[in-house]
């Protein structure tokens, strides 16, 4: 008898090939991480992003939409300030664990 799991990884459809590959993809750029890490510890505003990483509003402001593309964060608007903040646990949780892994 097969596990579901391991039946399940064995036979990936195609949308979950792309979501899987665009996560990695995100996780791949050293400036999406460095935001996600940020994004890790609370909400901040695009400015406060691009202040805290020394980083252009506008470079913060495509990787965050790349972000909130993939549903990784999501945003909620107060006046005309945009305040970001982690969408998914699940992707935070493997960031963090890379990054631990990378430190030792």
């Amino acid at each position: 008898m097969t596990n579901t799991n391991e039946q399940s990884l064995n036979h990936l459809d195609e949308e979950t090939l792309f979501v899987v590959s665009q996560t990695f993809k995100a996780l791949s750029d050293p400036t999406r991480i460095r935001i996600l890490n940020l994004l890790c510890c609370g909400e901040h505003s695009v400015n406060h992003i691009a202040e805290t990483l020394d980083l252009s509003q506008s470079t913060v402001s495509h990787q965050l939409r790349f972000l909130k593309n993939l549903r990784l964060v999501k945003f909620r608007r107060e006046g005309t300030t945009l305040y970001y903040t982690k969408d998914d646990d699940h992707i935070m949780n493997l960031l963090q664990q890379a990054i631990e892994h990378a430190t030792h």
